[in-house]
């Protein structure tokens, strides 16, 4: 899978993509906001992170307002948040065939490009 999963109207995914510039051929790149992800995506993007904790925002507006910061999540509880919500997934991610690059640090950005 060569894919590029962000939130088109965020600043931050814009700025991202416009870095990696033409590296971005070949990438289907998938609006979160309006194509859900998929389980089946979400499965393979947690199979190469190690764990769907490592996928999930916890800077998301919902994830206060929804009193998860006092729960104990789950690995499961974590899946269950992505896949209904948007928002819960750390952003951009970059899936370059076995590789993952998540989240807007520099460090993951400058990773992404050289992995591509």
């Amino acid at each position: 899978m060569k894919k590029i999963f962000v939130l088109a109207n965020c600043g931050t995914c814009q700025r991202i993509l416009n870095d990696l510039g033409t590296k971005t051929k070949g990438y289907e790149i998938q609006d979160i906001k309006t194509e859900k992800i998929a389980a089946k995506d979400l499965d393979e993007m947690k199979k190469l992170a190690g764990s769907y904790e490592a996928l999930f925002s916890r800077v998301a507006m919902k994830y206060r307002s929804m009193g998860l910061n006092e729960m104990e999540l789950t690995e499961k509880d974590y899946r269950k948040y992505i896949l209904e919500e948007y928002t819960f997934l750390k952003r951009p991610v970059v899936v370059n065939g076995d590789q993952i690059f998540i989240g807007n640090s520099k460090k993951v950005v400058e990773a992404a490009k050289e992995g591509m």
